[in-house]
């Protein structure tokens, strides 16, 4: 009947029974009573700070790693990450290659003298054989789930030249 005449914001059945029942005992404060057991001492300024430091000192170390050093529990650790200091773990997003300046320039250079050369002799390209480059490894490739990191929410992903293991 409350629902009918107030809509949603009508206090629910229960709710109305707990407040008559609360003042019945002559109380007056609507608010929760404190439950008994232990507070929460693990999510403390003090440790929030280590954590912190540790993460922005190594943003690869793992939760269980920083639950260790600081003397806490895995979900302790694990909420003080993502709610207290509201961050994520996020994998490099892969991209073919990462090339820098220099490199990018000579790609340049070079696919501009060849540009040249064809435009020159008009025969040049009957005599060009073409392949696909390879990269080779002599060392096992880090999988995505090791090279993530710990991130702020919104921060760009890093990123990450996609590497295949060599067979050789």
């Amino acid at each position: 009947m409350l629902t009918k005449a107030y809509g949603e914001s009508a206090m629910s059945k229960a709710r109305i029974y707990e407040w008559y029942k609360r003042f019945q005992d002559d109380r007056e404060d609507v608010e929760d009573d404190e439950r008994p057991g232990r507070p929460s001492t693990s999510t403390t300024d003090e440790n929030v700070k280590k954590v912190k430091e540790m993460v922005m000192n190594d943003r690869r170390i793992t939760i269980r790693e920083v639950a260790d050093d600081v003397g806490i529990s895995v979900g302790s650790c694990h909420e003080i990450f993502s709610d207290v200091l509201g961050m994520k773990r996020v994998a490099a997003k892969f991209v073919p290659k990462l090339l820098n300046f220099e490199q990018k320039q000579r790609r340049m250079e070079v696919a501009q003298e060849s540009l040249n050369e064809v435009n020159n002799d008009a025969e040049l390209l009957k005599c060009v054989i073409t392949g696909d480059e390879i990269w080779v490894y002599g060392y096992d490739v880090e999988t995505k789930a090791q090279s993530s990191q710990w991130r702020h929410f919104g921060s760009p992903r890093p990123k990450k030249a996609r590497q295949v293991r060599s067979n050789v």
